[in-house]
């Protein structure tokens, strides 16, 4: 069982970046999936929730209006679209896939950095 992001990397505010998760060793249909970030010295935030349907998505305000939140169940794969990335935004971010308290998968984390 694994979830893999990728899609990060260096970009300057204002810029986008598509985080990808990837899960391999089970169904993502049945699962909750959320975009999680944690920066140097804090801890983890959730910035993105959608619901194993589909039909609702979940934003903090610090991202609302910029990130979205997608998924594809039939390529097994979440996304993180977030556009208009300010410096703040900068840390790594980590695909979940929740099913209950005691079933639920992490992945590795990818890093984001905005930067100029």
């Amino acid at each position: 069982v694994q979830l893999v992001e990728s899609g990060g990397g260096l970009v300057q505010p204002g810029g986008s970046l598509r985080l990808s998760c990837a899960a391999s060793g089970f169904a993502i249909s049945g699962y909750h999936m959320r975009w999680y970030r944690q920066a140097p010295g804090k801890g983890r935030e959730l910035v993105a929730a959608i619901t194993s349907a589909g039909d609702s998505t979940n934003y903090p305000d610090s991202v609302k209006g910029r990130f979205t939140i997608s998924r594809d169940n039939a390529q097994n794969r979440a996304y993180l679209q977030m556009n208009s990335l300010k410096p703040e935004d900068t840390a790594v971010y980590y695909c979940h896939a929740y099913w209950s308290p005691i079933l639920h998968y992490w992945g590795q984390g990818t890093q984001v950095t905005v930067s100029s």
